[in-house]
Protein backbone atom coordinates (compact mmCIF):
# COMPACT_ATOMS: atom_id res chain seq x y z
CA UNK A 1 0.00 0.00 0.00
CA UNK A 2 1.20 3.49 -0.79
CA UNK A 3 1.80 6.06 1.94
CA UNK A 4 0.39 8.95 -0.09
CA UNK A 5 -2.83 8.49 -2.02
CA UNK A 6 -2.24 11.40 -4.41
CA UNK A 7 -1.62 10.58 -8.07
CA UNK A 8 1.77 11.48 -9.53
CA UNK A 9 2.24 13.59 -12.68
CA UNK A 10 2.92 10.36 -14.57
CA UNK A 11 -0.56 9.06 -13.79
CA UNK A 12 -2.15 12.44 -14.48
CA UNK A 13 -0.49 12.59 -17.91
CA UNK A 14 -1.78 9.07 -18.66
CA UNK A 15 -5.32 10.18 -17.85
CA UNK A 16 -5.04 13.38 -19.89
CA UNK A 17 -3.91 11.24 -22.84
CA UNK A 18 -7.07 9.15 -22.39
CA UNK A 19 -9.47 12.05 -21.92
CA UNK A 20 -7.93 14.59 -24.32
CA UNK A 21 -5.71 12.57 -26.69
CA UNK A 22 -5.66 15.19 -29.46
CA UNK A 23 -5.38 18.30 -27.28
CA UNK A 24 -2.05 20.13 -27.29
CA UNK A 25 -0.24 19.12 -24.10
CA UNK A 26 3.31 20.44 -24.39
CA UNK A 27 5.56 22.12 -26.89
CA UNK A 28 8.38 24.49 -27.62
CA UNK A 29 9.34 26.70 -30.58
CA UNK A 30 10.30 23.68 -32.69
CA UNK A 31 7.96 20.85 -31.69
CA UNK A 32 4.41 20.43 -30.39
CA UNK A 33 2.89 17.35 -28.77
CA UNK A 34 -0.65 16.26 -28.03
CA UNK A 35 -1.26 14.66 -24.65
CA UNK A 36 -1.33 11.27 -26.38
CA UNK A 37 2.03 11.85 -28.09
CA UNK A 38 3.60 13.23 -24.93
CA UNK A 39 2.42 10.28 -22.85
CA UNK A 40 3.61 7.77 -25.45
CA UNK A 41 7.12 9.26 -25.60
CA UNK A 42 7.39 9.51 -21.81
CA UNK A 43 6.35 5.87 -21.39
CA UNK A 44 8.99 4.84 -23.93
CA UNK A 45 11.62 6.97 -22.19
CA UNK A 46 10.78 5.51 -18.79
CA UNK A 47 11.07 1.99 -20.20
CA UNK A 48 14.36 2.95 -21.85
CA UNK A 49 15.69 4.10 -18.47
CA UNK A 50 14.71 0.76 -16.96
CA UNK A 51 16.49 -1.02 -19.84
CA UNK A 52 19.62 1.00 -18.98
CA UNK A 53 19.43 -0.22 -15.39
CA UNK A 54 18.12 3.09 -14.04
CA UNK A 55 15.33 1.79 -11.82
CA UNK A 56 12.91 3.27 -9.28
CA UNK A 57 14.85 5.34 -6.75
CA UNK A 58 17.93 5.68 -8.97
CA UNK A 59 19.21 9.12 -9.93
CA UNK A 60 19.98 10.40 -13.42
CA UNK A 61 21.20 13.84 -14.49
CA UNK A 62 20.08 16.24 -17.21
CA UNK A 63 22.21 19.06 -18.63
CA UNK A 64 20.54 21.14 -21.33
CA UNK A 65 19.09 24.47 -22.32
CA UNK A 66 15.31 24.79 -22.37
CA UNK A 67 13.42 22.51 -24.72
CA UNK A 68 10.27 20.39 -24.60
CA UNK A 69 12.35 17.25 -23.97
CA UNK A 70 12.53 18.33 -20.31
CA UNK A 71 8.77 17.75 -20.00
CA UNK A 72 9.16 14.23 -21.45
CA UNK A 73 12.00 13.49 -19.03
CA UNK A 74 10.21 14.75 -15.91
CA UNK A 75 7.08 12.80 -16.88
CA UNK A 76 9.10 9.63 -17.57
CA UNK A 77 10.65 9.81 -14.09
CA UNK A 78 7.20 10.37 -12.58
CA UNK A 79 6.02 7.17 -14.25
CA UNK A 80 8.97 5.00 -13.21
CA UNK A 81 9.99 6.46 -9.87
CA UNK A 82 13.46 7.48 -11.01
CA UNK A 83 14.86 10.69 -9.49
CA UNK A 84 15.87 13.53 -11.80
CA UNK A 85 18.98 15.57 -11.05
CA UNK A 86 18.64 18.75 -13.14
CA UNK A 87 22.05 20.38 -13.60
CA UNK A 88 22.24 24.17 -13.91
CA UNK A 89 23.84 24.79 -17.31
CA UNK A 90 25.81 27.76 -15.99
CA UNK A 91 27.90 25.60 -13.66
CA UNK A 92 31.62 25.17 -14.24
CA UNK A 93 32.98 21.62 -14.89
CA UNK A 94 34.17 21.04 -11.28
CA UNK A 95 30.72 22.04 -9.98
CA UNK A 96 28.98 19.65 -12.41
CA UNK A 97 31.35 16.88 -11.36
CA UNK A 98 30.46 17.42 -7.70
CA UNK A 99 26.69 17.28 -8.34
CA UNK A 100 26.88 14.08 -10.42
CA UNK A 101 29.14 12.24 -7.99
CA UNK A 102 27.41 13.43 -4.82
CA UNK A 103 24.01 12.29 -6.15
CA UNK A 104 25.51 9.01 -7.51
CA UNK A 105 23.77 9.34 -10.86
CA UNK A 106 23.44 6.22 -13.00
CA UNK A 107 22.83 8.02 -16.33
CA UNK A 108 23.49 11.43 -17.87
CA UNK A 109 21.30 13.14 -20.49
CA UNK A 110 23.40 15.73 -22.29
CA UNK A 111 22.26 18.23 -24.92
CA UNK A 112 24.58 18.85 -27.86
CA UNK A 113 25.86 22.18 -26.49
CA UNK A 114 27.36 20.49 -23.41
CA UNK A 115 29.04 17.37 -24.82
CA UNK A 116 32.49 18.97 -24.73
CA UNK A 117 32.04 20.06 -21.10
CA UNK A 118 30.86 16.61 -20.02
CA UNK A 119 33.64 14.87 -21.93
CA UNK A 120 36.19 16.97 -20.02
CA UNK A 121 35.04 15.46 -16.70
CA UNK A 122 33.64 12.12 -17.87
CA UNK A 123 36.55 10.08 -16.51
CA UNK A 124 35.79 11.46 -13.03
CA UNK A 125 32.09 10.46 -13.04
CA UNK A 126 32.49 7.08 -11.38
CA UNK A 127 28.84 6.08 -10.94
CA UNK A 128 27.71 6.34 -14.58
CA UNK A 129 28.24 3.25 -16.80
CA UNK A 130 29.86 4.08 -20.19
CA UNK A 131 26.68 3.04 -22.05
CA UNK A 132 24.44 5.39 -20.04
CA UNK A 133 25.36 8.72 -21.63
CA UNK A 134 22.42 9.98 -23.71
CA UNK A 135 22.77 12.74 -26.32
CA UNK A 136 20.04 14.93 -27.66
CA UNK A 137 20.33 17.23 -30.62
CA UNK A 138 19.70 17.40 -34.37
CA UNK A 139 22.82 15.59 -35.48
CA UNK A 140 24.15 12.08 -35.04
CA UNK A 141 25.13 11.11 -31.50
CA UNK A 142 28.87 11.56 -30.87
CA UNK A 143 31.07 8.64 -29.92
CA UNK A 144 30.28 7.30 -26.46
CA UNK A 145 26.65 8.48 -26.45
CA UNK A 146 23.29 6.90 -27.25
CA UNK A 147 20.88 9.15 -29.13
CA UNK A 148 17.83 10.32 -27.20
CA UNK A 149 15.50 9.63 -30.15
CA UNK A 150 16.96 6.15 -30.66
CA UNK A 151 16.40 4.97 -27.10
CA UNK A 152 12.80 6.27 -27.27
CA UNK A 153 12.10 4.60 -30.61
CA UNK A 154 13.50 1.26 -29.44
CA UNK A 155 11.62 1.12 -26.11
CA UNK A 156 8.12 -0.16 -25.38
CA UNK A 157 5.24 2.37 -25.40
CA UNK A 158 3.46 0.45 -22.62
CA UNK A 159 2.72 2.15 -19.33
CA UNK A 160 5.56 1.13 -16.95
CA UNK A 161 4.55 -1.56 -14.49
CA UNK A 162 5.77 0.40 -11.47
CA UNK A 163 3.84 1.70 -8.47
CA UNK A 164 5.16 5.15 -7.66
CA UNK A 165 4.16 6.47 -4.26
CA UNK A 166 3.66 10.25 -4.22
CA UNK A 167 5.75 10.15 -1.03
CA UNK A 168 8.73 9.00 -3.16
CA UNK A 169 11.41 11.46 -4.32
CA UNK A 170 11.02 12.90 -7.83
CA UNK A 171 13.64 15.66 -8.07
CA UNK A 172 17.01 16.20 -6.45
CA UNK A 173 17.60 19.95 -6.74
CA UNK A 174 21.09 21.25 -6.02
CA UNK A 175 21.08 24.71 -4.50
CA UNK A 176 24.06 26.93 -3.72
CA UNK A 177 25.67 26.05 -0.40
CA UNK A 178 26.91 28.41 2.29
CA UNK A 179 29.93 26.17 2.80
CA UNK A 180 30.91 26.40 -0.85
CA UNK A 181 29.35 23.07 -1.85
CA UNK A 182 25.78 22.88 -3.16
CA UNK A 183 23.10 21.10 -1.13
CA UNK A 184 20.79 18.53 -2.72
CA UNK A 185 17.17 19.27 -1.81
CA UNK A 186 15.03 16.13 -2.15
CA UNK A 187 11.58 16.98 -3.49
CA UNK A 188 8.81 14.37 -3.54
CA UNK A 189 5.91 13.96 -5.96
CA UNK A 190 3.53 14.98 -3.17
CA UNK A 191 5.59 18.05 -2.32
CA UNK A 192 5.42 19.25 -5.91
CA UNK A 193 1.74 18.34 -6.11
CA UNK A 194 1.10 20.48 -3.03
CA UNK A 195 2.69 23.34 -4.96
CA UNK A 196 0.66 22.61 -8.12
CA UNK A 197 -2.75 22.35 -6.52
CA UNK A 198 -2.42 25.28 -4.12
CA UNK A 199 -1.00 27.48 -6.88
CA UNK A 200 -3.86 26.47 -9.19
CA UNK A 201 -6.35 27.18 -6.40
CA UNK A 202 -4.85 30.56 -5.51
CA UNK A 203 -4.52 31.78 -9.09
CA UNK A 204 -7.51 30.16 -10.76
CA UNK A 205 -5.88 28.14 -13.56
CA UNK A 206 -8.15 27.23 -16.51
CA UNK A 207 -8.12 24.34 -19.02
CA UNK A 208 -7.66 26.80 -21.90
CA UNK A 209 -4.59 28.43 -20.35
CA UNK A 210 -1.10 28.12 -21.80
CA UNK A 211 1.90 28.64 -19.53
CA UNK A 212 5.25 29.68 -20.98
CA UNK A 213 8.26 28.43 -18.99
CA UNK A 214 11.04 30.98 -19.45
CA UNK A 215 13.15 30.26 -16.39
CA UNK A 216 15.64 27.40 -16.92
CA UNK A 217 13.97 23.98 -16.87
CA UNK A 218 16.62 22.89 -14.36
CA UNK A 219 15.30 25.61 -12.02
CA UNK A 220 12.61 24.97 -9.42
CA UNK A 221 10.47 27.81 -10.80
CA UNK A 222 9.86 25.95 -14.06
CA UNK A 223 9.16 22.68 -12.24
CA UNK A 224 6.60 24.50 -10.06
CA UNK A 225 4.75 26.10 -12.99
CA UNK A 226 4.88 23.18 -15.44
CA UNK A 227 2.71 20.26 -14.39
CA UNK A 228 0.48 22.64 -12.43
CA UNK A 229 -1.10 23.29 -15.83
CA UNK A 230 -1.07 19.64 -16.90
CA UNK A 231 -3.22 18.77 -13.89
CA UNK A 232 -5.85 21.13 -15.37
CA UNK A 233 -5.44 19.83 -18.95
CA UNK A 234 -3.80 23.14 -19.95
CA UNK A 235 -0.83 23.39 -22.30
CA UNK A 236 2.80 23.83 -21.21
CA UNK A 237 5.04 25.76 -23.60
CA UNK A 238 8.80 25.62 -22.96
CA UNK A 239 10.58 28.75 -24.17
CA UNK A 240 13.83 27.76 -25.87
CA UNK A 241 16.29 30.08 -24.22
CA UNK A 242 20.04 30.37 -24.43
CA UNK A 243 20.24 34.07 -23.68
CA UNK A 244 17.21 36.22 -22.95
CA UNK A 245 15.79 37.99 -26.02
CA UNK A 246 12.97 40.34 -24.95
CA UNK A 247 11.67 40.98 -28.47
CA UNK A 248 11.53 37.29 -29.33
CA UNK A 249 9.78 36.59 -26.03
CA UNK A 250 7.03 39.10 -26.81
CA UNK A 251 6.61 37.70 -30.33
CA UNK A 252 6.33 34.20 -28.86
CA UNK A 253 3.61 35.38 -26.46
CA UNK A 254 1.67 36.67 -29.48
CA UNK A 255 2.22 33.57 -31.65
CA UNK A 256 1.49 30.95 -28.98
CA UNK A 257 -1.31 32.90 -27.24
CA UNK A 258 0.44 32.57 -23.89
CA UNK A 259 -1.78 33.32 -20.86
CA UNK A 260 0.81 33.13 -18.04
CA UNK A 261 4.52 33.31 -17.43
CA UNK A 262 6.79 33.73 -14.42
CA UNK A 263 9.73 36.11 -14.83
CA UNK A 264 12.27 37.88 -12.66
CA UNK A 265 12.33 41.71 -12.56
CA UNK A 266 15.36 41.76 -14.89
CA UNK A 267 13.27 40.14 -17.65
CA UNK A 268 10.45 42.65 -17.27
CA UNK A 269 12.87 45.58 -17.27
CA UNK A 270 14.47 44.34 -20.52
CA UNK A 271 11.07 43.87 -22.22
CA UNK A 272 9.76 47.24 -21.14
CA UNK A 273 12.96 48.95 -22.32
CA UNK A 274 12.14 48.05 -25.93
CA UNK A 275 11.07 51.06 -28.06
CA UNK A 276 7.35 51.84 -27.81
CA UNK A 277 6.90 51.62 -31.58
CA UNK A 278 8.09 47.99 -31.47
CA UNK A 279 6.04 47.02 -28.41
CA UNK A 280 2.85 48.51 -29.90
CA UNK A 281 3.08 46.21 -32.95
CA UNK A 282 2.96 43.06 -30.80
CA UNK A 283 -0.35 41.69 -29.51
CA UNK A 284 0.10 40.56 -25.90
CA UNK A 285 -3.61 40.61 -25.08
CA UNK A 286 -3.65 36.82 -24.44
CA UNK A 287 -1.66 37.33 -21.21
CA UNK A 288 -4.07 37.26 -18.29
CA UNK A 289 -1.62 36.59 -15.44
CA UNK A 290 2.02 37.48 -14.77
CA UNK A 291 4.21 36.52 -11.84
CA UNK A 292 7.23 38.37 -10.47
CA UNK A 293 9.52 35.90 -8.74
CA UNK A 294 13.00 35.37 -7.32
CA UNK A 295 13.73 39.04 -6.52
CA UNK A 296 11.86 42.18 -5.43
CA UNK A 297 10.37 44.55 -8.04
CA UNK A 298 10.23 48.32 -7.79
CA UNK A 299 7.04 50.37 -8.03
CA UNK A 300 7.95 51.89 -11.41
CA UNK A 301 8.53 48.42 -12.85
CA UNK A 302 5.15 47.20 -11.63
CA UNK A 303 3.36 50.25 -13.04
CA UNK A 304 5.02 49.76 -16.42
CA UNK A 305 4.09 46.03 -16.49
CA UNK A 306 0.44 46.80 -15.77
CA UNK A 307 0.40 49.58 -18.38
CA UNK A 308 1.76 47.37 -21.17
CA UNK A 309 0.07 44.03 -20.35
CA UNK A 310 -3.37 45.59 -20.02
CA UNK A 311 -5.30 42.31 -19.59
CA UNK A 312 -2.93 40.87 -17.02
CA UNK A 313 -3.24 40.36 -13.30
CA UNK A 314 0.11 40.97 -11.61
CA UNK A 315 1.22 38.59 -8.87
CA UNK A 316 4.33 38.56 -6.73
CA UNK A 317 5.60 35.43 -4.97
CA UNK A 318 7.98 34.45 -2.22
CA UNK A 319 9.26 30.92 -1.79
CA UNK A 320 12.29 28.70 -2.15
CA UNK A 321 13.47 25.43 -3.66
CA UNK A 322 12.94 23.78 -0.28
CA UNK A 323 9.66 25.35 0.86
CA UNK A 324 7.84 25.84 -2.40
CA UNK A 325 5.44 28.78 -2.62
CA UNK A 326 5.09 30.48 0.78
CA UNK A 327 3.38 33.84 0.18
CA UNK A 328 1.57 35.65 -2.61
CA UNK A 329 0.95 39.34 -3.08
CA UNK A 330 -2.29 39.29 -5.02
CA UNK A 331 -3.17 41.63 -7.91
CA UNK A 332 -5.46 43.84 -5.82
CA UNK A 333 -2.72 44.25 -3.21
CA UNK A 334 0.18 45.31 -5.44
CA UNK A 335 0.10 49.00 -4.57
CA UNK A 336 -1.67 48.80 -1.23
CA UNK A 337 1.26 46.81 0.15
CA UNK A 338 4.20 47.86 -1.99
CA UNK A 339 7.40 46.26 -0.71
CA UNK A 340 5.54 43.38 0.92
CA UNK A 341 5.82 39.74 -0.14
CA UNK A 342 2.13 39.29 0.65
CA UNK A 343 0.42 36.86 2.99
CA UNK A 344 0.41 33.08 3.38
CA UNK A 345 -0.89 31.25 0.31
CA UNK A 346 -4.27 29.61 0.72
CA UNK A 347 -3.91 26.11 2.16
CA UNK A 348 -0.77 26.82 4.20
CA UNK A 349 -0.31 27.36 7.94
CA UNK A 350 0.49 30.61 9.75
CA UNK A 351 4.05 31.82 9.18
CA UNK A 352 6.14 32.11 12.33
CA UNK A 353 8.64 34.92 12.85
CA UNK A 354 11.14 33.63 15.43
CA UNK A 355 14.03 35.16 17.33
CA UNK A 356 17.41 33.47 17.75
CA UNK A 357 16.03 31.43 20.67
CA UNK A 358 13.12 30.06 18.62
CA UNK A 359 10.49 32.28 20.26
CA UNK A 360 7.86 34.14 18.25
CA UNK A 361 8.36 37.89 18.06
CA UNK A 362 5.57 40.50 18.04
CA UNK A 363 4.28 42.09 14.83
CA UNK A 364 6.64 44.72 13.51
CA UNK A 365 9.71 43.05 14.98
CA UNK A 366 12.25 41.37 12.70
CA UNK A 367 12.96 37.66 13.06
CA UNK A 368 13.63 34.57 10.97
CA UNK A 369 10.74 33.50 8.72
CA UNK A 370 9.50 29.90 9.20
CA UNK A 371 6.77 28.48 6.97
CA UNK A 372 4.62 25.34 6.98
CA UNK A 373 3.42 24.43 3.50
CA UNK A 374 2.17 21.34 1.68
CA UNK A 375 5.04 21.78 -0.79
CA UNK A 376 7.99 21.57 1.61
CA UNK A 377 10.94 19.39 0.60
CA UNK A 378 11.77 16.09 2.30
CA UNK A 379 15.44 16.45 3.25
CA UNK A 380 18.91 17.43 2.10
CA UNK A 381 20.57 14.53 0.31
CA UNK A 382 23.08 12.78 2.59
CA UNK A 383 22.95 15.63 5.11
CA UNK A 384 20.68 14.87 8.10
CA UNK A 385 22.34 17.52 10.28
CA UNK A 386 21.69 20.28 7.77
CA UNK A 387 18.11 19.03 7.33
CA UNK A 388 17.55 19.16 11.09
CA UNK A 389 19.01 22.66 11.34
CA UNK A 390 16.44 24.27 9.01
CA UNK A 391 13.33 22.96 10.78
CA UNK A 392 11.55 23.99 13.97
CA UNK A 393 9.09 21.12 14.26
CA UNK A 394 7.05 21.22 11.03
CA UNK A 395 8.14 24.77 10.19
CA UNK A 396 10.97 25.35 7.70
CA UNK A 397 13.29 28.34 7.31
CA UNK A 398 15.33 29.38 4.29
CA UNK A 399 17.17 31.78 6.58
CA UNK A 400 15.30 34.90 5.46
CA UNK A 401 14.69 37.71 7.94
CA UNK A 402 11.29 39.39 7.88
CA UNK A 403 8.57 41.04 9.94
CA UNK A 404 4.77 40.89 9.96
CA UNK A 405 2.94 44.21 9.64
CA UNK A 406 -0.27 45.02 11.58
CA UNK A 407 -2.42 43.77 8.66
CA UNK A 408 -0.72 40.36 8.53
CA UNK A 409 1.48 41.05 5.50
CA UNK A 410 5.15 40.11 5.51
CA UNK A 411 8.15 42.23 4.57
CA UNK A 412 11.60 40.76 3.86
CA UNK A 413 14.41 42.80 5.35
CA UNK A 414 17.38 40.62 4.45
CA UNK A 415 18.16 37.38 2.70
CA UNK A 416 19.81 34.21 3.80
CA UNK A 417 22.57 35.85 5.78
CA UNK A 418 24.70 37.20 2.97
CA UNK A 419 23.10 35.66 -0.11
CA UNK A 420 23.18 37.58 -3.37
CA UNK A 421 20.40 37.36 -5.97
CA UNK A 422 21.67 38.38 -9.40
CA UNK A 423 19.32 38.03 -12.37
CA UNK A 424 17.14 35.66 -10.31
CA UNK A 425 20.01 33.29 -9.47
CA UNK A 426 21.06 32.67 -5.86
CA UNK A 427 24.76 33.20 -5.18
CA UNK A 428 26.47 32.54 -1.87
CA UNK A 429 29.56 34.67 -1.14
CA UNK A 430 31.56 31.93 0.59
CA UNK A 431 31.86 29.90 -2.61
CA UNK A 432 33.26 32.89 -4.51
CA UNK A 433 35.45 33.95 -1.58
CA UNK A 434 37.12 30.53 -1.63
CA UNK A 435 38.10 31.04 -5.28
CA UNK A 436 39.16 34.71 -5.00
CA UNK A 437 41.02 33.92 -1.77
CA UNK A 438 43.02 31.19 -3.50
CA UNK A 439 44.99 33.89 -5.36
CA UNK A 440 48.37 34.25 -3.62
CA UNK A 441 48.11 38.05 -3.40
CA UNK A 442 44.78 38.06 -1.55
CA UNK A 443 44.75 38.34 2.23
CA UNK A 444 41.11 39.01 3.12
CA UNK A 445 38.12 38.87 0.81
CA UNK A 446 34.43 39.57 1.30
CA UNK A 447 31.92 39.12 -1.50
CA UNK A 448 28.69 41.11 -1.42
CA UNK A 449 25.84 42.04 -3.72
CA UNK A 450 25.62 45.67 -4.75
CA UNK A 451 22.54 47.33 -6.31
CA UNK A 452 22.26 46.93 -10.08
CA UNK A 453 19.46 48.43 -12.19
CA UNK A 454 19.25 45.46 -14.57
CA UNK A 455 20.24 42.41 -12.51
CA UNK A 456 18.93 43.51 -9.11
CA UNK A 457 22.36 42.86 -7.63
CA UNK A 458 25.81 42.35 -9.09
CA UNK A 459 28.67 40.48 -7.43
CA UNK A 460 31.43 42.61 -5.90
CA UNK A 461 34.57 41.40 -4.19
CA UNK A 462 36.13 43.58 -1.49
CA UNK A 463 39.77 42.60 -1.06
CA UNK A 464 42.83 43.32 1.05
CA UNK A 465 46.26 42.21 -0.16
CA UNK A 466 49.27 40.65 1.49
CA UNK A 467 52.08 43.10 2.14
CA UNK A 468 54.32 43.44 -0.90
CA UNK A 469 51.88 41.63 -3.23
CA UNK A 470 49.97 43.18 -6.13
CA UNK A 471 47.13 42.08 -8.36
CA UNK A 472 44.70 44.02 -10.56
CA UNK A 473 40.92 43.85 -10.70
CA UNK A 474 41.09 42.27 -14.16
CA UNK A 475 43.59 39.62 -13.00
CA UNK A 476 41.40 38.59 -10.06
CA UNK A 477 38.32 38.31 -12.26
CA UNK A 478 40.28 36.18 -14.75
CA UNK A 479 41.52 34.04 -11.86
CA UNK A 480 37.91 32.97 -11.23
CA UNK A 481 37.07 31.90 -14.78
CA UNK A 482 36.59 28.17 -15.23
CA UNK A 483 36.49 27.60 -11.47
CA UNK A 484 32.94 28.84 -10.81
CA UNK A 485 29.93 29.63 -12.99
CA UNK A 486 30.09 32.85 -14.98
CA UNK A 487 27.24 34.54 -13.11
CA UNK A 488 29.11 34.00 -9.82
CA UNK A 489 32.32 35.68 -10.99
CA UNK A 490 32.74 39.17 -9.44
CA UNK A 491 31.82 41.98 -11.82
CA UNK A 492 33.94 44.42 -9.81
CA UNK A 493 36.72 44.31 -7.23
CA UNK A 494 37.51 46.98 -4.64
CA UNK A 495 40.85 47.05 -2.85
CA UNK A 496 40.92 48.37 0.73
CA UNK A 497 43.34 48.45 3.66
CA UNK A 498 43.27 45.77 6.35
CA UNK A 499 41.92 48.21 8.93
CA UNK A 500 39.03 49.13 6.60
CA UNK A 501 37.75 45.55 6.51
CA UNK A 502 35.01 45.34 9.19
CA UNK A 503 35.52 42.36 11.49
CA UNK A 504 34.33 40.92 14.76
CA UNK A 505 36.84 40.58 17.64
CA UNK A 506 37.32 36.95 16.57
CA UNK A 507 38.26 37.94 13.01
CA UNK A 508 34.96 37.19 11.25
CA UNK A 509 34.26 39.62 8.41
CA UNK A 510 31.03 41.60 8.84
CA UNK A 511 29.36 41.43 5.43
CA UNK A 512 26.44 43.42 6.80
CA UNK A 513 28.65 46.47 7.37
CA UNK A 514 30.03 46.23 3.83
CA UNK A 515 26.53 45.96 2.36
CA UNK A 516 25.53 49.09 4.24
CA UNK A 517 28.64 50.82 2.92
CA UNK A 518 28.01 49.90 -0.72
CA UNK A 519 24.20 49.83 -0.72
CA UNK A 520 21.63 47.04 -0.34
CA UNK A 521 19.05 45.45 -2.67
CA UNK A 522 16.27 47.15 -0.71
CA UNK A 523 17.69 50.55 -1.71
CA UNK A 524 16.38 49.90 -5.24
CA UNK A 525 12.75 49.75 -4.16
Amino acid sequence: MTISKWMTAGTVLKMMAMHYPDKQGAGDKFRQMTFKEWNNRSCRLCNALNNMGVKKGDRFAILAYNSVEWMEIYAAAAKGGQITVPVMFRLAPPEIEYVINHSECKAFFVAKEFVQVVNSIRSKLSTIPPANYVFWGDEKAPEGYEHYESIIAEASPAEPDVVVDADDPWNLMYTSGTTGKPKGAVRTHEGNLGQYLLSDLCMGIRPDDCVMLVMPMCHINSIFYSFAYTYCSAKVFVYNMVSFDPLDLLKTIEKEKITFTSLVPTHYIMMLALPDEIKKKIDVSSIRQLLISSAPARKDTKLAIIDYFKNAELWEAYGSTEAGLVTLLRPEEQFKKLGSIGREIWGSDRIKILDENGHEVPSGQVGELYSRTASVFKEYWKDPEKTKSVFQGEWFSAGDMAYRDPDGYYVLVDRKANMIITGGENVFPSEIENVVGSHPAVKYVAVIGVPHEKWGESVKAVVTLHMGKTVTEKELIEHCRGKIAGYKIPKSVDFIKDEEMPMTPTGKILHRILRERYGKWSDLK
